[in-house]
């Protein structure tokens, strides 16, 4: 199961606060029970669906450009695994996070980023640059690594990533105790912060029929020049491999790199 980083949102914090920012909007509801409740029959019914999907080999778009994944809390490379996949048969170099399960952040949140993105940069090498693909609480790793690396990130995507919210907006805070022996701290300057997306494209994918996180917590509060949200037909557990995710990722990451290629030219 994927998770919500809201219940990470004392254990995560941005590098930088962009100008003009302001407090992202009151905390969302969770999702209804009866979403909860079906997400393991409805993402089993994506995953029925994506492996008809992979009949179908997707068009080569990905001239080779790193991609690097990083897993939703509680899970490891291998939920990616559908996704990863599919972005290599479409040409991609694709790279695991290389930190195993995501059990969180430990100790002090600014150094265990820093170190993480030192990780990361290592494994983007030889690559020049490296588009940041994160799943949940890994989407929130994909905008902090990106705001640390932004000379080398050309491109952030997150999926079901509630970046603008609070503990109100998931049903996984047991998860995370679960993991850490410990329950999360709440703190309205890093929900802040942690809202304000990376100086680099950044696309936001959420699903109305998610179970686990508040759709609206995975929304922009507002404009933001390189800042766009895409409503997706999925389940927050199926999110990974679901037909409509898949493509859209491919899409969103073909048409980045042709446009960065064309800016660096």
């Amino acid at each position: 199961m994927t998770t919500s980083a809201l219940s990470l949102t004392a254990k995560t914090a941005a590098s930088a606060v962009l100008p003009g920012a302001t407090p992202g909007p009151a905390p969302h509801r969770r999702p209804s029970l009866r979403l909860l409740a079906t997400e393991p029959a409805r993402a089993t019914l994506e995953a029925c669906a994506a492996l008809n999907h992979w009949r179908k080999a997707p068009a080569n778009v990905g001239g080779g450009h790193t991609v690097v994944l990083f897993p939703g809390l509680g899970t490891d490379g291998l939920t990616m695994w559908p996704l990863r996949r599919h972005l290599e048969r479409a040409g991609f170099r694709t790279l695991d996070w290389g930190q195993g399960m995501n059990t969180g952040p430990k100790g002090d949140v600014d150094t265990w980023l820093d170190r993480l993105a030192e990780a990361v940069h290592e494994r983007i090498a030889p690559a020049t640059h490296a588009s940041l693909v994160g799943w949940s609480l890994g989407g929130f790793y994909a905008r902090e690594l990106a705001k640390r690396l932004p000379e080398r990130v050309p491109h952030v995507i997150t999926i079901g990533t509630p970046f603008n919210g609070g503990p109100d907006d998931t049903h996984v805070g047991w998860l995370f105790r679960l993991l850490n022996g410990r329950r999360a701290q709440e703190h309205a300057a890093l929900r802040e912060r942690l809202a304000e997306p990376p100086p680099v494209p950044t696309v936001s994918l959420y699903s109305r029929r998610d179970g686990v996180v508040s759709w609206e917590a995975c929304t922009h509060a507002r404009p933001w020049p390189l800042a766009r949200d895409i409503e997706v037909q999925a389940s927050h557990m199926g999110m990974g491999w679901a037909p409509e995710v898949l493509n859209r990722v491919t899409g969103v990451l073909a048409c980045r790199r042709d446009t960065h290629e064309k800016d660096a030219a």
